[in-house]
């Protein structure tokens, strides 16, 4: 809006707004830095001092001491495969599932998209759902957490709405073409409905990343265990591993070693999401305000 035409209500509906937007991010910034900052501080001074931005103050045992346990490196790939992996599965299956209930002319459509969103709302549970892990025999495998949870509505629901706004003329020029439906998804469809792609990829990996509950429950084999369940071991039950405490360390050395190690595990499990936002930020206007709004 051009400030000449903007009226006083105007600039106090901005000037609000800019004050709300500058404690939001305040508020989600200055959590960041304490962390970050408290990851290179021995936690002895910085109960006592503070945060302190001397360098004589800093120290990098933290890291260290996570990095030489083997424990947390296997978890951080462990995690990094299952976010990979899940985040492929489930936004392929959704593209497979939404692309053909974008169609008018698909037989049991309606049915299919009633029968979808029952499963929104109602679920069998904790119960059944680990005694259908285990009679599959996903249990205590890599299957049972990229298989379960695979399949998300709310998914095939943002895609089908993206493909339903996708110019139709597109389609019928292929067909005239002479390219069949296997063809019209992979070199019309998929392309344009990168942006929605994307996003949704971005959203499964942030969210296997950060689970840990699936993994408690169906894996017993500690070489399997995700980041989380480890750093669980040492922020909930304050337990680090042996390998980075050592073996004759007293018990006020080791809450300490455990508070030291805690800000650092907490900085480099944060990592890979700091690092995939700023690639993944350009479609996210695109591909989620499209893939919610029918046109």
């Amino acid at each position: 809006m051009n400030s000449a035409m903007q009226t006083d209500f105007d600039r106090r509906i901005l000037l609000i707004n800019r004050i709300l937007i500058g404690l939001i991010v305040l508020i989600t910034f200055v959590p960041l830095v304490y962390i970050l900052i408290a990851s290179f501080m021995d936690p002895t001074t910085l109960l006592a001092k503070g945060i302190s931005l001397n360098p004589k103050d800093w120290t990098i045992q933290g890291y260290q001491r996570v990095f030489s346990d083997s424990s947390i490196v296997r978890g951080f790939l462990n995690s990094i495969f299952y976010s990979v992996a899940f985040s492929i599965i489930t936004v392929a299956v959704s593209m497979l599932t939404a692309y053909p209930l974008s169609r008018k002319d698909l037989v049991g459509r309606k049915w299919i998209n009633i029968m979808l969103l029952i499963t929104m709302f109602f679920g069998g549970g904790l119960v059944p759902t680990y005694l259908l892990v285990k009679q599959l025999g996903m249990l205590n495998t890599v299957w049972s957490i990229l298989i379960p949870g695979a399949v998300n509505v709310w998914n095939i629901i943002l895609i089908r709405t993206y493909c339903q706004n996708l110019p139709e003329e597109l389609i019928e020029a292929a067909v005239i073409d002479g390219a069949n439906d296997f063809q019209i998804f992979v070199k019309i469809i998929v392309p344009l409905c990168k942006p929605i792609l994307f996003v949704l990829f971005l959203y499964a990996f942030v969210g296997q990343w950060n689970s840990y509950f699936d993994a408690m429950i169906y894996l017993k084999d500690p070489k399997l265990e995700p980041l989380q369940l480890v750093l669980r071991k040492i922020l909930i039950q304050n337990q680090p591993n042996q390998e980075m405490i050592g073996t004759n360390t007293a018990m006020i050395d080791i809450q300490r070693i455990a508070e030291m190690i805690k800000y650092a595990t907490i900085v480099v499990s944060s990592l890979p999401l700091m690092i995939m936002y700023p690639f993944f930020q350009k479609y996210f206007d695109k591909g989620i305000l499209v893939g919610s709004i029918k046109g």
